[in-house]
């Protein structure tokens, strides 16, 4: 059976793209010249601009909830959307965070000299011009542009319409301030154009962008990721799960429970699976459940955690394969008794989307085989999974979280923006 053609891209899409595209291309080479000291001047006064503008962007950002909360949108998917003055002002902070990072552009990977004389430099040189299609989550519209300014690279953003208002208004502010400086404004780009042909446009600027970076939903991440022909990053779905061990100080394990879940439902580093040793169920799960279900959780287990979980004052609902693989991103969490720690390893590696578990436990070498066997992009001991973020590790913000294994792997930021080249000098050597 053939696979019927895909319908063809509309030349004006294609156009749209083109041209953002060249400007794009030509403001990343003037970006790639720009000292450190020029690049984080412009994120601090990006930063400023953002929180100047702060009733301007909330007033965006209203109209784009009021209309997402009149057509049904889920509580947590408007979470997301959501800005308000102290979000405002956090991502500006992110901002400034990022200008007060290394610069990585011009870092030397490697070096050495070869028996011939030949001084080889391996260096971190800008990706050029980076794409992104992300949701409802205005905040990557800022943290994707200070990011790929601090790395040397202009970028295109493509916002999901839900954030249509806000993100235009974001660029607006990031575009101008950058006018003020001297500086090209094409290196932030809004591609603010309707209908889904845009989006295959940008998907297949082969040669024109150079990586793309889906952020969102598993369906937005695998159309892109199947259909793209840029080199993409591709960023995860995050089934997250906490492991509590049969060692676990379950003071530490209530607490790590209940913020891997509860701490805000709407993130991909969220846990939406616990699976509690049996040496230690009788005693853990009671309270952990109670704590669980005082936030109004709701607990998808097996029969015989019923009465558990209804004791514990939790809802209980039957759970099948489906909530095992589940990101539920909502108050739901899928919970499990396992027999051994190699149980829990054989849950997690066949349930998890391998973006970030937790282990709780005081048993050294019961974290050391977690650690060793859990294939993930980040792996937590005694630890939230909330800390798989750019921001809590450091890196003042990131442009998303790979679940992938080439180049990036986890929260990408400044580093995972550049590429290498290799520099050879020499002093007149030929090869015999």
């Amino acid at each position: 059976m053939t696979t019927p053609a895909a319908k063809p891209i509309d030349p004006g899409a294609r156009e749209l793209v083109s041209g953002l595209a060249a400007r794009a291309r030509t403001a990343a080479r003037e970006l790639a010249l720009l000292p450190r000291g020029r690049k984080d001047d412009a994120l601090r006064t990006m930063a400023d601009a953002l929180v100047a503008a702060t009733d301007r962007i909330v007033a965006a950002n209203n109209l784009d909830v009021e209309r997402e909360t009149a057509a049904g949108t889920r509580a947590n998917l408007l979470d997301r959307l959501t800005l308000t003055e102290p979000r405002v002002a956090a991502t500006a902070q992110g901002l400034r965070d990022v200008a007060g990072l290394p610069d990585p552009v011009g870092d030397v990977v490697r070096g050495s000299t070869t028996p011939t004389g030949l001084q080889v430099r391996q260096v971190r040189v800008p990706m050029g011009v980076v794409g992104m299609i992300y949701e409802a989550r205005p905040n990557v519209t800022v943290d994707a542009a200070g990011l790929a300014l601090k790395s040397g690279n202009a970028c295109i953003l493509r916002g999901g319409s839900a954030a249509e208002h806000t993100n235009r208004v974001l660029v607006e502010v990031l575009r101008e301030t950058l006018r003020t400086l001297d500086l090209n404004p094409d290196a932030v780009q809004l591609l603010d154009a309707p209908g889904h042909d845009a989006v295959r446009a940008l998907m297949t600027a082969r040669g024109e962008v150079d990586l793309l970076i889906p952020r969102g939903g598993a369906g937005l991440i695998q159309t892109v990721v199947t259909e793209s022909t840029v080199p993409t990053i591709e960023t995860g779905v995050g089934n997250c799960h906490v492991y509590v061990d049969a060692g676990a100080d379950l003071d530490m394990a209530e607490r790590i429970t209940l913020n891997s879940k509860t701490h805000r439902t709407s993130v991909c580093n969220a846990a939406e699976s616990l699976l509690v040793h049996e040496a230690v169920a009788d005693q853990a799960l009671p309270r952990i459940l109670r704590a669980l279900g005082s936030e109004g959780v709701v607990i998808h287990a097996d029969p015989d955690l019923k009465d558990v979980a209804e004791q514990a004052g939790a809802r209980w609902v039957e759970a099948t394969d489906e909530d095992w693989a589940a990101e539920y991103l909502s108050l739901d969490m899928a919970v499990r008794v396992v027999p051994s720690l190699d149980a829990a390893i054989e849950h997690v590696r066949r349930w998890s989307s391998g973006h970030t578990d937790a282990i709780v436990t005081d048993d050294r070498g019961a974290a050391r085989r977690f650690v060793d066997e859990v294939d993930s992009a980040a792996v937590m001991v005694n630890a939230s999974t909330r800390f798989t973020d750019g921001g809590e590790l450091g890196f003042g913000a990131e442009i998303g979280i790979s679940t992938q294994k080439l180049h990036a792997r986890g929260p990408m930021a400044l580093e995972e923006l550049t590429s290498t080249k290799w520099v050879v000098e020499g002093d007149g050597q030929v090869r015999v």
